[in-house]
């Protein structure tokens, strides 16, 4: 059995490296996307436009409380299936840029909740501090709210991206091939290797590693932003 192993682990280790890198461009990419549009749906939810907060509010609802893999399931066979018109194409790319899509959507609603609990934890005298400074309202936003609000949000952040990290493993249900899906893929039959479990606890490995690491930076960034007393 060891030395089944020790012969099929360099081609293992080889296409888990290929699924990790798919793992983590899907990460960055929905971090990039999702950070800014998660501020932006804040700030639209505490509108006083009441016709944009409520609309803001109710989509808001809707991702958060439907499961991650049937928006990605809608979102990728939706447009080919009712529409005629599969935007996303067949490939691994238009896989990849529809997971991405659902990804960034999905966690910039979960997003756009912790920013406005930590804008609206900002206590009003610092704002209103600000104005008696002479400052704008864009000004006391980026100089005096959002650094406070770093600092407010950074454990519940630090949570769903930890979480984000798991999550990216549900988009094989579109088949894009994550490490998950490669580490599958030796259990049905994949270059060569077939019946065998043991690369997919090798997959775990990947998962720990990262968490691990994204744990000690946000520890850090904690610590660095501790001159905020509040």
């Amino acid at each position: 059995m060891w030395d089944t192993i020790v012969k099929q682990f360099p081609i293992v280790f080889s296409a888990l490296n290929v699924g990790a890198l798919q793992t983590l461009k899907l990460f960055g990419v929905t971090l990039l996307g999702a950070i800014p549009l998660g501020l932006i749906l804040s700030l639209g939810s505490m509108s006083r436009f009441k016709p944009l907060s409520g609309l803001v509010r109710t989509v808001i609802w809707i991702v958060r409380g439907s499961p991650l893999m049937i928006q990605l399931l809608i979102i990728y066979y939706f447009p080919g299936l009712v529409f005629g018109n599969p935007i996303w194409g067949g490939g691994e790319d238009g896989r990849f840029l529809a997971a991405a899509v659902a990804f960034i959507v999905n966690y910039a609603c979960y997003f756009s909740e912790i920013f406005r609990g930590g804008i609206q934890g900002v206590p009003a005298g610092q704002q209103e501090a600000g104005k008696v400074l002479g400052l704008s309202k864009s000004q006391i936003f980026f100089r005096v709210t959002l650094l406070q609000m770093i600092k407010r949000i950074i454990p519940p952040m630090s949570n769903e991206i930890i979480t984000l990290v798991k999550d990216t493993s549900l988009a094989r249900i579109i088949a894009l091939q994550e490490i998950i899906w490669a580490g599958q893929g030796f259990m049905k039959g994949s270059q060569g290797i077939s019946g065998q479990i043991w690369p997919l606890f090798f997959t775990a490995v990947y998962y720990l590693a990262f968490s691990g690491i994204l744990t000690l930076l946000f520890n850090y960034s904690e610590k660095k932003l501790s001159y905020f007393k509040i």
